[in-house]
């Protein structure tokens, strides 16, 4: 055997001809290399995780405990010059020929095809990725001392895999930098690093991830550090990692749970650890999710890792996905994934949409549930408290990536259905259940029920409640609100709170502090939670009943809104010596307040409250407790009281000891006086007054008025009852006493100090003497002096009430009475006289009455000059509304205002009096004076267009002209002349106004100048057909006023009218503001709109005549120049409407014409432009002469701006053949010209006039879109008549020129984007070779068709063409062999390369799916040949493989035949009715010549997996043999010949203890049966006779088939035991049969099934017991010895049952 170094020398020679020929495909190596060190990883420092990879997958031997070490220095051991050199030590096997065989070589890794074997490297480049740290890496293994170099090796020109034998550095330089006596390790790799890698080297070893051992099943212990002379030099942060494995394993539904003991130690730094629980589970791989690069793996393993403690994390970020070596994916679960996951090529992520992947993360949510549930429930020892903790690895945190949330939701639904949440049992005893069922409590009952359980509430009926299940206590805290969120746990209901309290004693049976906790839970809960609950109907406020004992009200009695609702108070804290008092006079009062005060050792203890303020609050504002001082509790008893009379006359009593006593203050009486009821001389209660009346008998106003006026203004007056002595409460008091206190406190008063009423009275409407009138002033006088306010209806009773003498007939009402000391009275008395004024008679009154004069004026006596004039007009305006006034009147009332007017006398009032009334004869009648006019000769030419009221001068004659200036007092207008207003206020109607004169026009529009364009006017002269135009009279909206300089534009349609100026004459054009006001138009704006509208109007009707067309280009050619410019929305009506006719015969708007010239005509061929039409039928050749106007308006008149008519007008030739090149060319050109100086982009609308075949190809003429430019580029693929190329040899080269055009037009050029091109020429192929050619280059483009129909895949027939199908019908492997007949298999059809192509485009499936098994099942079942085993092995081992639940569904509902095995092991097929599962071996043995009991593979075919296959048949319908028979018992009463002996039972057994057991059974397991029933069910064992018998005790079972036939056989029982004769028969056997453990078992079952007639499913277990007991004798020591082992036990109630039973033992 060659040593390590001559092995070397062979392979330069041999392999890399070092020394002989050069080797052609060296250079070819040496990219392929560096491409692939390159492009692997997107960080230069991955080679760090590829080593870790490596030395995971080595070997080691047995007993070593794997170690890697990554040790850096400063000092260069190799001498290159390197400014550090990282060494890895590695305590592996070592290097073997083998392994350096493949290092030398390119994707020859001793690991591939090993992945199910445990190896982890994925990528195939492992030690190579060292070289992107390391230009020439070392390698000290089991003898070798070899480097690589990434350079060429100049003997062989090949790089990286050349291995060059070296002897530096030693082994004592390595030893020396490891700084140990040797080298524990087997191999070492030096990397002398380059100098740009040095730092991020040392930041990648800084930051190891201390999980990284988390998953790797070999290496124990991972080192970091650094080593120089001067240890302050090193910046790399040392790290130890060491892994523990405790291997006490739990292994259950194909999984096995451990624990990993992670710890750290960073530096010189305290050692951090952290243990992980460790769960891995195994899952077959589906065939859905199978990738090419796991094709050899059968099980996904998939194992989650659970941190007891904080992860270690060296300050970096937890990845939370591990490939066996962590991942950078945070996914914010509490626990990590491990599994085989295909990673990308930076090895950051995993590839989230590869279906392997997908495949796995399927798999986690039921292998968290296995693991949650084995933390949760299968501990049994731990207590509750310390399993809540497993709660926290919930994934309660979304993840940034999708589908990591849908994992997290999968985990989330399948918790919803697991008994996994503890309750609360307050036993050892712990029960789970789903997280809907239970609820959650408030944090503050908790304290209430912890504090109750430890004062001895009973609260283990906690989860009864309402049928709600409560949350462990342990479990219900705020650090887990987040996880319950998650669970979907929520709070109990309100009402659950409710029965909780009243059936749990919480009120009644707790001190008063936690009485107190429990009011201050519900306080704070009330607002959010109880208000509005049945918690308010639960007794929970404790008061003291008036007779003393204690009681309590529910809320909702003392929160009832009607007045006689249940009140509870408490004594004010500041009165506490005033309590007795209150309690007392509660007493008394109790039933008419309805109000309890606490229990005073309740109110100690408030006060005594740490949240005394949050309690007694919500008690005042939800309760309504209230806390009463003397004062509030007077207020309270007030309002008992004043329905009451005798409650009334008591309070009063209250109130006045109460201030005697010093308990209220006379602030606070007089304040409750306010409200005091009083008992009125009635007897009646009266609260609410405006005043109180000493009674009538003691009093002055009953003497003035008689009767009281004031019970209807709500005054009261006292009853005789308060003169009464009383006593109360044990006060004495006396008449005088109370009634002086109502007199001081509520105000009880009399006349002249009582207010007066708001009434009359009669005394007033009488003539009262001289003594009663001046009382009744003083009265007055008085109430001003107070200055109380009079009421109205007693001022007007005072004022209306003829009771005033005056001087002209007798007593008149003061309102209508004068006071005038002065000589005036008698001015007015002789000016008037027309009327008498009524004076106070001052004979009758004396000088006395003067003294009243501000009292006179209050009641309504008048005293001055304006109110006699008033008076006066009053009086004269009544007579004037009962007949018409004179001629005489009506002159001597104006003389009369003369007169006041000349004594320089106040008129005011006595013209304002008269000046509104109609008395004043017009024109229109009687009218007022306002606004009537006195007729002059200025009148004529309003009256043509007003109605004036002018007065009546043939009535009152030419003396009515002697007044003007009293009549213009009056309002009279007596000069028209320059009163426009009084025109325009009378102004005719509309119809009358029509065709008026020049004058009438012009004064109606001096009258809009003047007045400011009246409202009024401007509607009637709008409405009136007034202004005369060329057309008529018209409205003045329909009317121009005619423009010098744009008038132009009115001539270009007829039918505008225009004012008449020389009927109006030149005055007015000086009217424009007036006129434009009543709706004329004299603007230009206003003018251009209307023709606007009538241009738009003619446009869309197309009534443009030639002749309007040249009149507007003439007019357009006149305002040039002018400050008239038309509006924008008008030149956009110009630039936007059809009105220029075309040559393509329609109208046209200007930016969709061209004024035609000579250049266009090199397009026309293939177009159809829109050319004005100046043929002499329609514009001439006159068009031209406004080629200026024309453009200006947006016609096309040069060719540079009328290339974009191009696209809309294109106009190929139906027959493609006859477009030329030079027409091609043209378009191009057009098109080019577009692109360049236009910047356009070609639209849709003209690709699609493009979308003509129209181009000719190799293929026919074509749109562009169906067009390929050949180059040089298509020829690595195709030669150009290959596809729909564009045809050179008829374009020549000049088509070449024309690439941009060609590709802004749908030609497609680049290589890239032909696929979807030729892929659709495909179906016009039937050329195997040229398909293939597209084939491959559509794989290299990685195109996917878009549509299902499109993906068809052509199969070639030998020499005679072939077929396309569709992708359906197809795949890509066929492992098992089976599906030939069925599915094109591609992967003999085709080469290798291309089938990533079938699968990624066409979606061909890589292997058969389920379904399709399911079919080939099928039609094996058509057919009546034997089924070969391969065939069926194969088969079932895939459904074994791919179990789930949609496999058993489909299998059940689409399966009809079963497989059945021989005697001679074939196998055929039957209906699945007819197929048997041989559940129970004897029912197989007795019939297993029958030949229908399911097959099942012979080879390598375990239990679990004859249990899995068995019970996958039983879910397709094959039945248990057990299930399917039909039993018959042989009756041995019936049979007259049979010889029956009975025999005792002792003989056999011990009955009694036979009985203990079953009873015990019965007792202790699941079963739980009362005992009643019990000694029921074993009553029939004690009235047995035992027979014995020669005869076979036999059964015989019947089974049918589907056919109709049925099968029968016959086997021996030996016993029976027929319950309807109590009889139990014993077939004959000597002693030795009988001790057969046959005989037990048949004993047994009869036993059992008698006993447990009703319990069926119970039987087997018995019988098994019995069959114990049977072996024993059911002796007594025996059956106590087996029970205790078994956990049962027998009570005292079966004690008593045996005695009775037998009572001899």
């Amino acid at each position: 055997m060659a040593t390590p170094k001559e092995h070397i020398e062979e392979i330069r020679t041999t392999k890399f001809s070092i020394g002989g020929k050069p080797n052609p495909l060296t250079e070819d190596l040496h990219h392929a290399v560096k491409n692939l060190s390159a492009e692997l990883y997107a960080k230069d420092v991955h080679f760090l995780m590829e080593l870790i990879q490596n030395a995971e997958d080595n070997n080691y031997h047995e007993g070593v405990s794997p170690t890697l070490e990554f040790v850096i220095t400063s000092d260069d051991i190799t001498g290159t010059g390197a400014p550090a050199t990282l060494l890895i030590f590695n305590n592996e096997k070592g290097f073997s020929p083998k392994n350096i065989d493949s290092i030398c070589s390119v994707g020859r890794s001793t690991k591939k095809g090993n992945r199910s074997s445990g190896y982890i490297g994925e990528k195939g480049i492992g030690f190579k990725s060292v070289f992107l740290v390391t230009a020439k890496p070392y390698i000290f293994s089991n003898g070798y001392q070899i480097r690589f170099n990434e350079k060429p090796c100049p003997h062989c020109s090949l790089g990286y895999i050349v291995p060059e034998w070296v002897e530096k550095p030693t082994l004592i330089d390595i030893t020396q930098i490891y700084g140990k006596d040797s080298l524990p390790t087997t191999t070492t790799i030096v990397l002398p690093l380059k100098p740009d890698k040095v730092k991020p080297v040392k930041q990648q070893l800084s930051s190891v991830h201390p999980e990284v051992l988390l998953f790797l099943t070999k290496i124990r212990h991972l080192s970091v550090r650094e080593v120089n002379e001067n240890p302050e030099q090193n910046t790399v942060t040392a790290v130890s990692i060491l892994s523990e494995i405790n291997f006490v394993t739990r292994k259950n539904m194909n999984a096995e749970s451990y624990t990993i003991h992670l710890s750290a130690e960073e530096n010189t730094d305290a050692e951090k650890e952290c243990s992980y629980y460790m769960w891995k589970q195994k899952f077959p791989v589906r065939s859905e999710n199978v990738v090419e690069r796991r094709t050899d793996v059968e099980e996904w393993v998939v194992t989650l890792a659970f941190p007891n403690q904080e992860r270690l994390h060296r300050g970096k970020s937890s990845p939370g996905v591990y490939a066996f070596l962590p991942t950078e994916m945070v996914t914010n679960f509490p626990f990590i994934i491990q599994a085989d996951f295909v990673l990308a090529s930076s090895r950051e992520t995993i590839l989230l949409d590869n279906k392997w992947n997908q495949g796995i993360l399927e798999c986690v949510p039921s292998a968290f549930m296995d693991a949650l549930r084995t933390l949760v429930i299968g501990t049994d020892e731990a207590p509750v408290s310390s399993l809540v903790r497993m709660f926290k690895f919930l994934p309660i945190e979304s993840s940034p990536f999708e589908k990591f949330n849908y994992v997290r939701d999968k985990i989330k639904a399948k918790l919803v259905d697991e008994n996994i949440v503890p309750i609360e049992t307050y036993t050892k005893q712990k029960h789970f259940y789903k997280p809907g069922e239970v609820n959650r409590l408030l944090p503050g009952f908790w304290k209430v029920l912890t504090k109750a359980r430890d004062e001895g509430v009973y609260l283990l009926n906690l989860s009864s409640h309402d049928g709600r299940k409560i949350l462990n206590s342990s479990f219900d805290k705020s650090e887990y609100d987040q996880v319950l969120n998650f669970l979907g746990v929520k709070s109990v209901s309100v009402d659950w709170y409710a029965k909780c309290i009243q059936s749990s004693n919480l009120v009644d049976g707790v001190s008063e502090d936690l009485y107190l906790q429990l009011l201050l839970f519900v306080a704070k809960n009330w607002s959010s939670r109880f208000k509005g609950t049945n918690i308010k109907r639960i007794p929970l406020i404790k008061y003291v009943a008036s007779d003393g004992t204690l009681a309590s009200f529910s809320l909702d009695e003392c929160a009832q809104p009607h007045p006689f609702s249940k009140r509870v108070v408490l004594t004010d804290s500041s009165e506490s010596n005033a309590c007795s008092w209150l309690i007392n006079w509660n007493k008394e009062f109790s039933f008419a307040a309805n109000q309890f005060f606490m229990p005073e050792s309740i109110q100690n203890a408030i006060l005594c409250f740490a949240h005394k303020q949050t309690l007694t609050e919500w008690l005042a504002n939800e309760v309504y407790v209230t806390n009463l001082s003397v004062y509030t509790f007077a207020n309270v008893f007030c309002s008992s009281a004043k329905n009451n009379n005798k409650l009334a006359i008591a309070y009063a009593h209250f109130l006045y000891h109460s201030l005697l006593k010093g308990y209220l203050s006379k602030r606070e009486v007089d304040s409750l006086c306010n409200s005091l009821p009083l008992v009125d001389n009635y007897g009646c209660v009266t609260q609410r007054r405006k005043g109180v009346l000493l009674p009538a008998n003691v009093s002055k106003w009953a003497d003035l008025i008689v009767s009281n006026p004031w019970r209807n203004e709500n005054y009261v007056e006292l009853g005789n009852v308060y003169l009464n002595a009383s006593s109360y409460a044990g006060q004495f008091t006396a008449s005088e006493m109370l009634i002086n206190f109502l007199t001081t406190h509520v105000g009880a008063s009399d006349i002249p100090y009582i207010s007066p009423p708001n009434a009359g009275f009669s005394a007033v409407n009488t003539p009262l003497t001289k003594d009663n009138a001046f009382l009744l002033l003083d009265w007055i006088r008085n109430l001003k002096y107070k200055g109380v306010h009079l009421p109205e209806r007693f001022l007007k009773c005072i004022k209306d009430g003829s009771w005033l003498k005056v001087t002209i007939n007798g007593y008149r009402p003061p309102s209508k009475s004068f006071l005038i000391r002065s000589p005036l009275g008698k001015i007015l008395q002789s000016g008037s006289v027309l009327v008498d004024i009524p004076l106070i008679d001052e004979s009758f009154y004396g000088d006395r009455i003067n003294k009243y004069e501000e009292e006179l004026k209050t009641i309504g006596v008048m005293s001055s000059c304006e109110d006699a004039c008033n008076f006066i007009g009053r009086e004269l305006m009544s007579r004037a509304s009962s007949f018409t006034l004179s001629k005489n009147h009506v002159l001597l009332m104006l003389n009369f205002v003369q007169y006041l007017r000349r004594s320089v006398l106040p008129l005011e009032k006595f013209v304002n009096s008269i000046r509104d009334e109609p008395w004043l004869k017009t024109s229109w009648g009687l009218r007022s004076p306002v606004g009537t006019v006195l007729y002059d000769s200025g009148c004529q030419v309003a009256s043509q267009i007003s109605n004036i009221p002018f007065i009546d001068q043939s009535y009152y004659g030419e003396e009515i002209s002697n007044y003007k200036e009293d009549l213009k007092l009056l309002g009279v207008i007596v000069e028209l002349s320059g009163n426009h207003q009084i025109v325009i206020e009378h102004l005719k109607s509309p119809s009358n106004l029509a065709s008026l004169t020049a004058e009438a026009v012009l004064l109606i529009i001096k009258c809009i100048r003047f007045l400011n364009a009246p409202t009024k006017l401007l509607s009637s002269l709008k409405e009136a057909s007034c202004l005369k135009t060329n057309l008529g009279y018209k409205l003045p909206i329909e009317c121009f006023l005619y423009d010098q300089v744009w008038g132009c534009i009115l001539d270009v349609f007829n039918g505008l009218p225009v004012i008449d100026h020389k009927f109006y004459g030149e005055k007015i054009f000086d009217y424009k503001d007036e006129l434009r006001n009543i709706g004329v138009v004299v603007d230009f704006g206003d003018a251009i709109k209307i023709f606007a509208s009538l241009f738009n109007q003619k446009a869309s009707q197309t009534s443009f005549n030639p002749e309007n067309v040249m009149s507007f280009l003439s007019c357009c050619k006149q305002l040039k120049g002018t400050v008239y410019k038309f509006p924008s929305d008008f030149s956009t009506i110009i630039h936007n409407q059809k009105w220029l006719y075309t040559k393509v015969g329609c109208y046209a708007c200007p930016k969709k014409c061209i004024l035609y010239g000579p250049e266009w005509k090199s397009i026309s061929s293939i177009t159809c432009l829109p050319f004005i039409d100046d043929s002499d039928k329609f514009y001439g050749a006159t068009i031209h002469q406004y080629k200026e106007e024309l453009k200006n308006i947006g016609v096309v008149t040069e060719l540079k701006h009328g290339v974009r008519f191009v696209p809309e007008c294109m106009n190929f030739p139906s027959d493609s053949s006859t477009i030329t090149p030079e027409s091609v060319f043209s378009l191009m050109e057009c098109i080019r010209s577009l692109l360049q100086e236009h910047k356009l982009s070609i639209e849709d609308d003209f690709k699609k006039q493009l979308s003509r075949n129209w181009l000719k190809t190799h293929a026919g003429y074509r749109p562009p879109e169906m067009c390929l430019l050949f180059d040089a580029k298509w020829r690595t693929f195709f030669n150009p008549t290959d596809g729909p190329f564009i045809d050179g040899n008829f374009y020549g080269p000049k088509m070449a020129s024309f690439q941009k055009e060609l590709i802004a037009i749908g030609v497609t050029v680049d290589l890239e984007n032909g696929c979807a091109l030729l892929a659709s020429h495909l179906d016009s192929l039937c050329n195997t070779d040229n398909i293939v050619k597209i084939y491959r280059y559509l794989s290299e483009y990685n195109w996917k068709p878009e549509e299902e129909a499109d993906k068809k895949i052509w199969i070639p027939n030998g020499t005679e063409g072939g077929k396309w199908v569709n992708s359906e019908e197809c795949i890509i492997h066929d492992p098992d062999k089976i599906f030939s007949l069925k599915f094109y298999v591609l992967e003999d059809i085709y080469d290798r390369k291309i089938l990533p192509f079938f699968t990624f485009a066409m979606e061909v499936r890589s292997k058969p799916s389920l379904d399709d098994y399911v079919d080939v099942w099928n039609d094996w079942e058509r057919s009546s040949e034997e089924l070969s085993y391969d065939k069926c092995s194969k088969f079932w081992m895939f459904i074994l493989k791919h179990l789930g639940t949609n496999t058993e569904k489909k299998l059940s509902e689409r399966l009809i035949k079963l497989p059945v095995t021989t005697g001679s092991n074939e196998i055929f097929l039957l209906d699945k009715e007819d197929v048997f599962i041989p559940d129970n071996l004897h029912l197989k043995k007795l019939f297993e010549q029958e030949n229908f009991f399911v097959w099942y593979p012979q080879q390598n075919f375990g239990p679990l997996s004859i249990s899995k296959i068995y019970d996958i048949y039983r879910k397709i319908g094959a039945r248990n043999i057990s299930e399917s028979l039909c039993m018959e018992e042989s009756s041995v009463v019936d049979d007259d010949g049979v010889e029956l002996v009975q025999v005792d039972h002792n003989s056999i057994f011990d009955l009694k203890g036979l009985v203990k057991l079953i009873l015990g059974f019965l007792a202790c397991s699941s079963l739980k049966m009362e005992p009643d029933k019990r000694h029921d069910a074993v009553q029939g064992l004690l009235n047995l006779s035992f027979l014995e018998t020669m005869v076979p005790v036999t059964v015989s079972y019947s089974l049918s088939l589907s056919s109709g036939n049925i099968i029968t056989k016959k086997d021996d029982k030996m016993v029976r035991w027929e319950r309807q004769n109590a009889k139990f028969f014993i077939q004959k056997t000597d002693d030795s049969h009988r001790n057969t453990l046959k005989y037990a078992t048949y004993f047994s079952e009869a036993i059992s099934e008698g006993v447990l007639c009703e319990n069926h499913d119970f039987v087997p277990a018995l019988s098994e017991l019995i069959t114990l007991g049977f072996v024993l004798k059911f002796k007594n020591g025996d059956i106590e010895f087996l029970m205790e082992t078994k956990n049962l036990q027998i009570f005292c109630e079966d004690e008593k049952f045996l005695s009775s039973a037998f009572p001899s033992d």
